[in-house]
C-alpha cells in the first residue's frame, strides 16, 4: 500500500535539495519524489545516491522524476513521468516491476494513464501553483469530483494523488471527493515545524482512509 503524502522535492542547487528532502524525511515524510530540473546529468545521479541512501535509512520510498535511465542507476523506487516524458510502456521494459507514477490533467489523461500501466497518477493542479511553470488547467475540488466519479463507475481503482497549491486546510475536501491521497511540494518545503505539520497533514488523511 502506498504512502498517502508524497513530498516532491524543491531547490535551485543540489544543497537546497538536499536539505529540504532531509527536512522532509526527518518530519516523517515517507514518500520523496526527487524532482530537479535544472542541473546536469552527473548533479541529478549525485544528488539521487545521497536522497536514496537517506530514504532508506528512513524507510521512505523514493520516486525520481522524469529520467527513467538514472532511476534505474541509482535503484530508486521508481520514476514519475510527465504527459510529455518517456512513454510508461518504455520505462517499465528499463525498470520491470518498479513503481511508475504519471502525470494527468483531465480523465482522458487518467484513463490513458491507466491504460498504460502506470501504478499511481498524479492529477491536477487543485490549484495555481508557482512550482510548475506551463501550468495546466486549474481543476478545483468540482474537476476532482467529476473525474472519481467517472472513475469509480468505471471500477478503476489506481490511486491517484491530488497535487498543486494545496494546503493543508484543503485536504480533507480533496479527500471527500474519493482521492486517494495527496502530493505537495510547497507546503512542506516552507513550513517551519514539519514535524508538526506532516502529523497533522496525515490525521486528515488517514482519518478518511
Amino acid at each position: 500500500m502506498f504512502s498517502k503524502l508524497q513530498y516532491i522535492s524543491q531547490g535551485n542547487t543540489a544543497e537546497e535539495q538536499f536539505k529540504n528532502i532531509l527536512g522532509a524525511l526527518d518530519a516523517g515524510c515517507e514518500w520523496i519524489q526527487l524532482r530537479f530540473k535544472n542541473c546536469t546529468e552527473k548533479e541529478l545521479t549525485d544528488l539521487g545516491v545521497e536522497v536514496k541512501k537517506n530514504c532508506t535509512q528512513h524507510n521512505a520510498i523514493f520516486i525520481l522524476n522524469d529520467n527513467t535511465e538514472i532511476a534505474r542507476e541509482i535503484k530508486a523506487d521508481g520514476v514519475h513521468l510527465g504527459l510529455t516524458d518517456m512513454k510508461i510502456v518504455d520505462a517499465r521494459k528499463i525498470l520491470g516491476n518498479k513503481i511508475i507514477g504519471g502525470t494527468a490533467n483531465i480523465l482522458e489523461d487518467v484513463l490513458m494513464r491507466v491504460e498504460e500501466g502506470c501504478d499511481y497518477i498524479g492529477l491536477g493542479p487543485f490549484r495555481f501553483t508557482s512550482t510548475k511553470e506551463k501550468l495546466s488547467p486549474v481543476l478545483g475540488l468540482e474537476g476532482y469530483q467529476k473525474i472519481m466519479r467517472e472513475l469509480y463507475d468505471r471500477e478503476i481503482t489506481v490511486p491517484v494523488y491530488a497535487i498543486g497549491g494545496i494546503l493543508a486546510e484543503d485536504v480533507p475536501a480533496i479527500l471527500e471527493t474519493g482521492i486517494y491521497g495527496i502530493a505537495v511540494s510547497g507546503l512542506i518545503t516552507n513550513h517551519t515545524d514539519k514535524t508538526e505539520l506532516i502529523k497533522q497533514l496525515n490525521k486528515y488523511i488517514y482519518e478518511h482512509a
